[in-house]
Order: structure tokens, then sequence, then C-alpha cells
């Protein structure tokens, strides 16, 4: 399981034209499932997003959680977080969840996100989606688990 997650001052999803989901203040994280990943994986990867310190305090020092500042998260699932370039130029996603696996574990790790809680938005698994941010730094760090 793979998070990208970063720091935002707002996020905005849409599919079609129609606005989905957005966060004024936060973490977007996106997430990867690869074949094998289970629930005890999305539980640490779950606890780790809630509680990774990448807020700055006020001594300007990144020491708070997202939790400890009151923002939320917004939760796209992304396949291709497990794309191998190693051969050639174009991705191969053998290694990715089949999507009906890939979105319990999607929807399970939202769900433990919110049993730390935080507010979660989500993105709509499996669709063609727009996302707009603003990044805050940018602070962009990679969680593998």
């Amino acid at each position: 399981m793979k998070a990208v997650v970063q720091r935002v001052k707002e996020t905005s999803l849409t599919v079609d034209g129609n606005l989905i989901s957005s966060i004024e203040f936060g973490l977007t994280v996106f997430l990867g499932i690869k074949q094998g990943d289970c629930e005890q994986q999305a539980e640490r990867l779950a606890y780790k997003i809630a509680n990774l310190r990448i807020f700055e305090d006020d001594n300007g020092k990144m020491n708070l959680s997202v939790k400890d500042v009151g923002g939320e998260v917004l939760l796209v699932s992304q396949f291709t977080l497990y794309g191998d370039c190693s051969h050639g130029n174009r991705p191969s996603f053998s290694t990715a969840e089949e999507p009906e696996r890939a979105n319990q574990l999607y929807e399970y790790c939202a769900k433990k996100i919110r049993e730390n809680g935080l507010s979660v938005k989500q993105g709509v698994f499996g669709a063609d989606m727009k996302i707009s941010q603003y990044n805050d730094g940018p602070v962009t760090i990679i969680i593998e688990i």
C-alpha cells in the first residue's frame, strides 16, 4: 500500500464537471493498493496519515499533525502509483490490485482515517477525476506500508 501525502491549502475534485469533494485545508492523499495488501496495512497507514507531523508549530517547525491543526483529508484512489516503468516507456500495472478488492481497501482506509478523528472526503473510485489543489510548502511525503 502506497500513499502520496500532500499538505494543501485547498483541494477540489470533480467528475464530469460536477464538484464531488473539496477541502479547505489539510491533506490530499493519493492511495495506491497493490496485490496482497490487507486491512492491517490500511489500519497502519490510516494511523500514520492522521498522525504525520508535517504542519508547522508556532516556532515554524513541522511538528503538528493534520488532527492537531483541525484539517481535513481528501482521499483519492490512484492505481497508477503502482505503475512499473522499468521495462520500456509504457507503464505496467500488473502489481496493482484488482478493482473490486482495491475499492474495498480504499473504503476501509477511509473508514480507519475517520476513526482516527478526522473528516475525510473522497473521490469516486475508478472515475476520471479532475483535481485542482493549492499545495502548501510544497510538502509531499510518500508512505509505503
